[in-house]
């Protein structure tokens, strides 16, 4: 089992190393969550929360990692922005599963409570991440 401890990030946040498994989306909830009530924005926590779980459950089905680093940012007053690391560089899709499907919805489910998602590719692998608007979102 990974240890895990919250690090504070270069802008106003913290970061998470959490196993790369299902479980793991239950801490990088309770990070996203005190981060946002630390910050005094607590009516974006539910969304906050279900971004997270999916972009974890997204790293953990797709990626085949050892772990991730959830993260949970401030790049400035009026965002917050949620994302998750991991080493594969395959390019997650936001796919249309058939309707009977149980599962495929997830960057679905992210784009339509985010402001907006994307991917930053690094040379160990990518952070896919979602935006929200901490303004006017109560």
């Amino acid at each position: 089992m990974i240890a895990t401890r919250p690090d504070a990030t270069g802008s106003p946040g913290y970061s998470e190393t959490l196993p790369c498994e299902a479980e793991s989306a239950s801490q990088a909830r309770l990070l996203v969550s005190a981060a946002l009530h630390t910050w005094q924005l607590s009516h974006l926590i539910d969304d906050g929360q279900l971004i997270v779980s999916e972009l974890v459950a997204n790293a953990v089905q797709h990626s085949h990692c050892h772990s991730v680093r959830v993260s949970v940012e401030r790049p400035t007053g009026g965002r917050v922005r949620v994302a998750v690391s991991d080493k594969s560089r395959t390019k997650p899709v936001a796919a249309t599963p058939n309707v009977d499907e149980e599962a495929g919805r997830g960057l679905l489910l992210v784009g339509s409570v985010a402001d907006d998602w994307g991917v930053d590719y690094r040379a160990w692998g990518k952070v896919v991440w979602a935006g929200l608007r901490t303004e006017g979102s109560a």
